[in-house]
């Protein structure tokens, strides 16, 4: 019988990405602004930041211990939460290069995995 690949769980990963995502968001804001769907109030540079402040302080919250169960599902909801600028950003591509448009759409499937191991790194690890 086929083994099923199991969703890692690492926290500690799990809050690099969020940490790398997070501060990216300050270093180069502008294609992350590009993804703000226009039915948001406000600037699309102050939804950037919001999302780049939530993103380090869940990569905070999963690499504390104390924090983690409540941080991981914090982040599943996130995952959740951005999914719109996923699908902006595959509408917005669609007549860009085929490349460019493999990783646009490719982001959507991707929201999936993230989810899952965002809930699984909020389990307790046993062993």
């Amino acid at each position: 019988m086929a083994r099923v690949p199991r969703i890692p769980s690492s926290p500690l990963l799990l809050a690099g990405l969020m940490a790398a995502a997070g501060a990216a968001h300050f270093a180069a804001p502008g294609p992350f602004d590009a993804l703000v769907p226009r039915a948001l109030p406000g600037s699309p540079r102050t939804w950037t930041r919001a999302s780049g402040v939530a993103e380090l302080a869940l990569a905070a919250g999963l690499a504390v211990p104390r924090t983690r169960r409540l941080s991981a599902r914090a982040t599943a909801l996130f995952f959740v939460g951005v999914f719109p600028a996923n699908v902006k950003m595959a509408y917005d591509w669609r007549a860009r290069p085929a490349p460019a448009r493999a990783l646009a759409y490719g982001r959507l499937p991707l929201q999936v995995p993230l989810y899952l191991w965002a809930r699984a790194a909020g389990r307790p690890t046993t062993g």
